[in-house]
């Protein structure tokens, strides 16, 4: 959809090989720094088929290697997205997160460009420090619910549960108290996901709302969230809305599923996810 670049550290060797290779099959350029003497990491993923349970085994390598000016030379232009993935929040690299930070300020309307967060599940072990540069950053946050209760508990947000997280019934209703509480708190956009029954999301000053999803046969083993925030990104890249992203994100998130290769979801292009949300006046445009 958009022009993307990667900031990120790559190593030398096998596995970055991959890394090089993945990115120009996604026509995505590396700007960040290379380190000619570590190879860069990889995750293995062990999926139980009988009981559901996954087990993750992780080598960190060149991209966990960084310091407080890995990321000294990244300027991003008007009308960018810099989108930081929760992965980068645990390792040395952590370090230049934090100073990206204290040079993206803490008025998001003086930044020429956008902030997107992206916690993932390690949101739990970030330090205080970090987690407290992060959110006076005020960046946009994409979390699923699991992740924005994760949130909400590490900054005290009192969040109104009385409701069951059951499809049946109290889902919605706590969701959108959940998106509320924790939007509030944070003084930032949030996006919410909540797999096939979409996401919710609050802007500052306004109302939640409740983005529908696209239900389809859940095939994958790996989660859609990387595509949902990655295509989010590219929509407010292109100058959308964020409610009208995160429409476009969900659908793009449905495609990924069904067309998963290995159980991992594949992105689909810009025109098939504007398609399957039937907006064909972004197709025209």
């Amino acid at each position: 959809g958009v022009p993307a670049e990667h900031a990120g550290i790559v190593g030398t060797g096998a596995w970055a090989t991959l890394v090089r290779e993945s990115f120009d099959e996604a026509h995505i350029a590396h700007v960040g720094p290379d380190r000619l003497d570590l190879d860069s990491g990889f995750r293995l993923v062990f999926h139980d088929k009988e009981t559901g349970k996954k087990t993750f085994v992780a080598r960190y390598g060149a991209e966990a290697q960084g310091n407080e000016a890995t990321f000294d030379p990244l300027e991003p232009g008007e009308g960018d997205v810099v989108h930081i993935s929760g992965n980068t929040l645990l390792d040395h690299t952590a370090a230049g997160i934090d100073e990206f930070m204290h040079r993206a300020g803490t008025d998001p309307s003086a930044r020429p460009w956008r902030l997107v967060i992206n916690p993932t599940r390690t949101l739990a072990l970030v330090n205080d420090h970090l987690l407290e540069d992060l959110v006076l950053a005020r960046p946009t946050w994409s979390c699923n619910r699991q992740e924005a209760a994760t949130l909400a508990d590490r900054l005290g947000v009192d969040v109104d549960d009385s409701a069951s997280y059951t499809v049946g019934g109290g889902f919605d209703k706590s969701m959108r108290a959940l998106c509320a509480a924790l939007g509030e708190t944070l003084r930032a956009p949030l996006v919410v996901r909540a797999g096939s029954r979409g996401a919710w999301v609050r802007e500052p000053g306004g109302e939640t709302v409740h983005i529908e999803g696209y239900p389809t046969k859940p095939t994958h083993t790996r989660s859609a969230g990387p595509c949902h925030t990655g295509v989010t990104c590219a929509m407010l890249a292109r100058g959308w809305q964020l409610p009208d992203a995160v429409r476009i994100a969900n659908a793009a998130a449905s495609l990924a599923i069904q067309h998963n290769r290995a159980g991992v979801p594949v992105c689909p292009s810009y025109d098939e996810a504007v398609a399957y949300a039937g907006d064909e006046q972004a197709i025209a445009a």
